[in-house]
């Protein structure tokens, strides 16, 4: 070692200096990168490709540590970058999510989800007043059979027989967007 503490590191694959030097590090190392990424397969890559690295070298590494520290400190590095790697194609993963999202509609699909969401309003508001009033109250205030029959003050199986009414009615005009409306549920429910 140069009199300045500094270790000239230069390994060939061929060199039996290498085979000891990975065989004495390469446990220790992995069982680092392993805590660090919590993964086996991915903290033996990172360790390989520290040493990869290494031999790739065209150049002798001068290292102004202990070898071990040279090589923690590698290892540290290897995982940042593994950890900035998953963190931009997770986000690259989750653009193409939102872009399918919002680009996978066909044009003609909103079309006709308007004009469905049209022909379900008009329809809502063709319902004779108390089958209308009871309609909403049920499905966009979310009450009860027994809160409604409280609050207009008619009997549970009026407003029974009133939403039987509405839902009939309902699905009698609006039988030609059924598939659509299948397939709005469905996405809502993904």
């Amino acid at each position: 070692m140069p009199a300045d503490n500094t270790y000239i590191l230069h390994l060939h694959a061929d060199e039996p200096e290498f085979d000891k030097v990975y065989l004495e590090h390469y446990p220790a190392l992995h069982h680092y990168a392993y805590t660090m990424v919590n993964d086996t397969a991915h903290a033996d890559e990172i360790v390989q490709d520290v040493f990869l690295k290494i031999l790739e070298r065209d150049e002798p590494v001068s290292i102004h540590t202990s070898l071990k520290a040279y090589l923690y400190r590698s290892v540290h590095n290897e995982c940042m970058n593994y950890f900035k790697h998953q963190k931009v194609e997770q986000k690259h993963q989750q653009h193409i999510m939102h872009e399918a999202n919002n680009h996978s509609e066909h044009p003609l699909s909103k079309m006709q989800y308007r004009e469905f969401e049209q022909h379900l309003l008009k329809a809502i508001n063709d319902l004779p007043a108390q089958c209308r009033i009871i309609f909403q109250m049920s499905r966009f205030d979310e009450l009860k059979y027994a809160e409604i029959a409280s609050q207009l003050g008619i009997s549970v199986k009026t407003v029974d027989n009133q939403m039987v009414k509405a839902l009939k009615r309902l699905r009698q005009q609006l039988a030609e967007y059924l598939p659509l409306l299948i397939m709005c549920l469905i996405k809502l429910l993904q």
